[in-house]
């Protein structure tokens, strides 16, 4: 087997180290190699915690070092750019946190540095990664459920009392939309393989969290008629489902999102009026994802997601958080 890619962690937030880390030490073609932290002791103390051989007290060291192939990028998302550009300068591949930017525009200047490099740059959204996701695209191109007629998700916590949440600071790409929201907008997407024509967003915009976006419902028009219904929110009690309605039957995924248990993998059909659980087997998407990048890096093989993707995925994001400022309807 070929030598396993030296991934270096740019900051130690709560994903990096509750899910994109362990998910390294799972892969068997990936290793989380160093971390680095503008505190040089929590860049220790995390490293000993989740068995990372090298530790960092600046973002720079991290980049300067050779050995390392990629850069996981999972700091607040005003961030995202700067150091996903200069990364990319540093001859690093890039796995950067989602939203991929605060913009459309600011993304596709990430893509440019990153294409200048010769660097892949990839959008950190696991879920997709899954196999099941796969799984209902094929239900879908099948006919299982006729012509699709809508798709319903949402994507909601309740963390109002952290008041020091980088979510909650507007300046640096809080809101709901950014956060969870996206998931939403992204799977409708894949499944439906086009881009929206317009947005229409409601949203409660909370005085005590600097006015971001702290819930958020939205109609995400596509072409055919069809539209997402979609809602997020960081005030509310957590759910992640998701439901594609069909002439003939629905597919249901009650936990789209995140699949913390071999049981939350499973998604539902219903048709001929009968519902059925179909298993799916149960796979870490944040190994699966990177597996994937590793498979890009070293064969050559094509992002599963360009990153143009992402660039799409921002723009749709710009509308929504647009029209929600504005309350009108956005066409894209």
């Amino acid at each position: 087997m070929s030598k396993k890619l030296k991934w270096g962690i740019l900051g130690c937030a709560g994903i990096a180290k509750r899910a994109v880390i362990p998910g390294l030490h799972l892969s068997e073609l990936n290793e989380a190699a160093a971390i680095a932290s503008r505190d040089g002791d929590k860049a220790k103390q995390t490293a000993e915690e989740l068995n990372i051989g090298v530790a960092y007290d600046s973002y720079e060291a991290l980049l300067e070092d050779s050995s390392i192939d990629v850069i996981y990028i999972p700091l607040p998302n005003h961030l995202h750019k700067e150091w996903a550009i200069r990364a990319a300068q540093a001859g690093k591949h890039i796995l950067c946190e989602k939203p991929l930017a605060l913009n459309a525009h600011e993304a596709a200047e990430m893509a440019e540095a990153a294409d200048q490099a010769g660097v892949l740059l990839s959008e950190a959204f696991m879920y997709r990664y899954h196999p099941r996701y796969q799984q209902i695209k094929e239900l879908i191109a099948s006919g299982a459920i006729g012509e699709i007629r809508g798709i319903r998700s949402a994507f909601t916590f309740n963390n109002p009392n952290d008041t020091k949440n980088v979510r909650f600071r507007k300046e640096w790409g809080g809101g709901s939309i950014y956060d969870v929201g996206c998931y939403p907008l992204n799977a409708a997407r894949l499944l439906l393989g086009k881009e929206p024509q317009a947005v229409t967003v409601n949203a409660f915009f909370s005085p005590q969290h600097d006015d971001v976006d702290m819930m958020a419902s939205g109609l995400v028009e596509f072409e055919g008629d069809v539209a997402l219904t979609f809602d997020c929110g960081m005030w509310a009690a957590f759910r992640n489902p998701l439901e594609v309605l069909g002439t003939d039957g629905i597919i249901e995924v009650p936990s789209a999102f995140v699949t913390p248990t071999p049981e939350s993998s499973h998604i539902y059909l219903t048709a001929n009026g009968e519902r059925r659980q179909i298993e799916v087997p149960y796979v870490n998407s944040y190994t699966a994802q990177a597996d994937s990048l590793y498979h890009s890096i070293t064969n050559g093989t094509p992002l599963t997601f360009p990153t143009s993707d992402a660039i799409s995925n921002m723009k749709v994001i710009d509308a929504c958080l647009l029209s929600a400022r504005e309350r009108t309807r956005v066409t894209l």
